[in-house]
């Protein structure tokens, strides 16, 4: 329901933002703007969505090979003790959790092309468990969603390209403040929605992967925040590597043990594949919805008038107001992935790359995902109208993520 009065409130408050300026300062041209964008990003809107239908036809294509060879089933049970506690609704042998782990290691290494489809096949599979309230999301998908939305990510490759690209003198410097970020807002989802959902996380089976998982991160992973010494050749090659060598192999495993088990694989494969196209088709009307929204609010200058309030506040009442420059960036963030790619990319060629506004704006872009495009697309492509508490919680964990980003910036950066 929240949903249905925030996507309203975009139009009206770009009206009352355009009449304002025709009104005190004759300004025709924001009503212009804000028409095109009305149309254009219906276009672009349609046109995404018809770019994910390639992918969603060749991993549902090879998600279907999975399923009926019985490798999506063995995933699940041998994930079944941790995910448990998350989706206690879901029984041992459920499929939907072999693609919430493929999902989530998906979205781990920074493979959103494949995190996709995986999630919305997931939330097929979860939408089937929900059969008495079809147009109502469930406490699972709940609980889902609110991780995929918390945009926790091992490897932000795409920052740190950009932070090279602009000429930061150490484009990982950024890396640590980041996952400290994105895992504080991944925890803050979790717990959030098990607090609803009466859910106790003091587990065994939940907390000893958690923390054998933190633990190799932080191992592992900690020369990235380092001295830093990391090219922007090694970044491609790394990159490269590890998403290149990971879908490579999801694919011939998949292939292989579907033939190994006697299959038709390529039959099956096209069955999977048809179904994919479907669910692409099926998302159109909700994209639509959310990204004309969005589009509408930026183009009036709403976005600004925000930020400009908002510094004047902190300001007025004395606090620390050098993190505003990086607002844009981090109010778009939840409304639109490469809308906060560009007013990142903007900070860090007005301020400096290095500069406490252009990492910051780097940190903020790499510390939630894009909240209402995801709940769109994932509860669209199952019809699901009534999204109940999900997006107060996604957006709190956003809130949570650009607030500990901000932290980490003033304890690492110090302006």
């Amino acid at each position: 329901m929240i949903l249905n009065y925030i996507w309203i409130g975009f139009f009206v408050l770009a009206l009352i933002v355009c009449l304002f300026k025709l009104i005190f300062t004759g300004d025709l041209e924001t009503l212009n703007e804000v028409s095109k964008a009305l149309f254009s990003s219906a276009t672009t809107a349609f046109e995404l969505a018809l770019g994910l239908s390639g992918i969603l036809t060749l991993w549902m294509g090879l998600l279907k090979v999975g399923e009926k060879s019985g490798m999506v089933s063995a995933l699940a049970k041998g994930t079944y003790p941790f995910f448990r506690v998350l989706f206690p609704s879901l029984p041992k042998d459920h499929p939907a959790l072999g693609t919430i782990m493929l999902n989530f290691s998906a979205n781990l290494l920074g493979i959103d092309n494949a995190a996709t489809p995986l999630g919305l096949e997931t939330m097929k599979h979860l939408q089937k468990e929900n059969s008495t309230t079809p147009d109502r999301i469930s406490d699972a998908m709940i609980m889902f969603l609110c991780i995929n939305a918390s945009g926790l990510t091992l490897i932000p490759i795409s920052i740190l390209m950009y932070r090279t690209t602009m000429g930061a003198a150490v484009p990982t410097d950024v890396f640590i403040p980041i996952f400290i970020a994105t895992a504080a807002s991944t925890l803050f989802a979790i717990c959030a929605v098990a607090y609803k959902q009466k859910i106790s996380l003091f587990q065994r089976a939940f907390l000893i992967p958690l923390l054998i998982l933190l633990f190799a991160i932080v191992l592992n992973f900690i020369p990235w925040g380092g001295d830093g010494e990391v090219s922007g050749e090694s970044l491609q090659k790394i990159s490269a590597l590890i998403a290149n060598g990971i879908i490579l192999s999801v694919v011939v495993i998949f292939l292989v043990y579907g033939l190994w088990k006697k299959l038709d694989v390529f039959s099956v494969f096209i069955e999977g594949a048809k179904e994919g196209f479907k669910t692409a088709i099926n998302i159109v009307p909700y994209l639509v919805a959310i990204l004309v929204g969005v589009a509408v609010f930026r183009a009036s200058g709403g976005m600004d008038y925000i930020v400009s309030g908002i510094e004047a506040s902190f300001r007025f009442f004395g606090l620390p107001s050098d993190w505003v420059g990086a607002l844009p960036t981090m109010l778009m963030k939840p409304l639109s992935g490469s809308g906060a790619r560009g007013l990142m990319i903007d900070a860090m060629q007005n301020y400096g790359a290095d500069s406490f506004i252009g990492r910051l704006a780097c940190m903020c872009q790499g510390a939630s995902d894009t909240t209402f495009y995801i709940i769109a697309l994932y509860a669209g492509s199952v019809a699901i109208r009534n999204t109940r508490y999900t997006l107060g919680i996604c957006l709190l964990s956003d809130l949570v993520g650009m607030t500990v980003s901000v932290l980490c910036a003033y304890f690492f950066f110090a302006p």
